[in-house]
């Protein structure tokens, strides 16, 4: 496959070229030959990589359906999610291994590559568990963290964990070594913050949400994240952050910043009722809530993230970065490039960012728009 007259994204800029590849990228430059594809001055991206999506279709990962994983791997890819953490909820641990080893496997046909899984608890505060079901809480556990990263193969790439609860600690000291561990869910002031990522966590999840605000004097999980060099996660749905904040917080992180979609199974389906972790949670105008009005995840795809985040004012450049490499970087995963000799993952745009190809190991997808 040729790919001629783009604007190919390689580091952190666009440059002019041509780029060919097959399952992986021979070349990149200005090339010879008949192009399979003219970009007419578009864009040719990484593959987005959403490391924080719980679902979408109506399907969900806790569920543990193996025969979900498929139409989940095919609606991320048709938007250009070309891989994905499989993100839990809190549960009993019996159902989380169920969830576990329906994701270890899974063998894709086509569409989007699952690139492990984003445990987000059950090791969460019960004061900012937000969407999270109470009686599933589960205080920091090493061993409860090996047995389900075992039942899983090995995938478990990210873990949320709450610094202030008993055992923390020791527990982020311990599995930072396997896996990222990142702050959520909590309830932790600074000082608590900042001894969690000297301990070893490296993230926070979803910034804002779930978490004590930034104030002056008490900067909390956000202050601590900032002076520690952590990655953050930003949900750019418009509705869990004001763009306002998304602005400042790009001003604040730079490239740190790792935007998600935080998606749940009402993802790519209409406004109505829906479960989310044994709860029931409704979705009106987009906004998915508890039927208290907590509000849960989002009804967004990464795109969709990714077109929000440019339209509330970051730069095209830093909104790439910031869904495709900043997100493997953080997760350890080799993904979120384009290089030579790397996987052919990539997502081809027009100049007004609307989505033309999608490309999985160089195979060409289905897309949504």
């Amino acid at each position: 496959m040729l790919i001629k007259n783009a604007k190919i994204f390689i580091g952190k800029n666009f440059i002019d070229g041509d780029i060919r590849f097959s399952e992986k990228i021979d070349s990149i430059g200005s090339l010879g030959g008949e192009a399979d594809l003219d970009a007419k001055g578009g864009y040719v991206i990484p593959g987005l990589v959403d490391i924080h999506t719980h679902g979408a279709v109506g399907e969900d990962f806790s569920d543990g359906k193996p025969e979900g994983l498929q139409p989940l791997s095919d609606y991320y890819a048709s938007h250009g999610i070309t891989s994905f953490l499989a993100t839990t909820m809190t549960l009993p641990e019996s159902v989380l291994k169920n969830a576990m080893h329906a994701i270890k496997n899974f063998k894709r046909h086509g569409g989007a590559k699952c690139a492990g899984v984003h445990l987000e608890g059950p090791f969460l505060s019960y004061a900012k568990r937000g969407a999270q079901a109470a009686e599933n809480l589960h205080l920091p556990d090493i061993k409860m963290f090996e047995r389900l990263n075992e039942a899983s193969g090995g995938l478990v790439k990210l873990v949320t964990v709450a610094p202030e609860e008993q055992g923390a600690m020791d527990f982020i000291r311990e599995v930072c070594k396997m896996c990222t561990v990142s702050i959520g869910h909590t309830t932790a002031d600074y000082e608590t913050a900042m001894a969690a990522f000297e301990a070893g966590a490296s993230h926070a999840t979803h910034l804002y949400n779930g978490m004590p605000s930034l104030l002056h004097r008490a900067p909390g999980v956000i202050g601590a994240a900032f002076d520690s060099g952590a990655s953050v996660e930003l949900i750019c749905d418009g509705l869990h952050i004001h763009q306002s904040v998304i602005r400042a917080t790009y001003k604040l992180f730079g490239d740190k910043i790792n935007l998600i979609s935080d998606s749940l199974r009402c993802a790519g389906m209409p406004d109505g009722n829906y479960e989310l972790g044994g709860q029931p949670i409704i979705v009106t105008g987009g906004k998915a809530t508890l039927l208290d009005g907590t509000i849960a995840g989002s009804s967004i795809s990464l795109m969709d993230g990714l077109i929000n985040a440019v339209r509330f004012g970051l730069p095209l450049e830093s909104a790439v970065y910031a869904a495709t490499t900043a997100p493997a970087l953080a997760t350890r995963l080799d993904a979120g490039v384009i290089e030579v000799g790397k996987a052919a993952d990539l997502v081809v745009l027009d100049k007004d960012l609307n989505l033309r190809a999608v490309f999985v190991d160089g195979e060409r997808q289905n897309i949504a728009w």
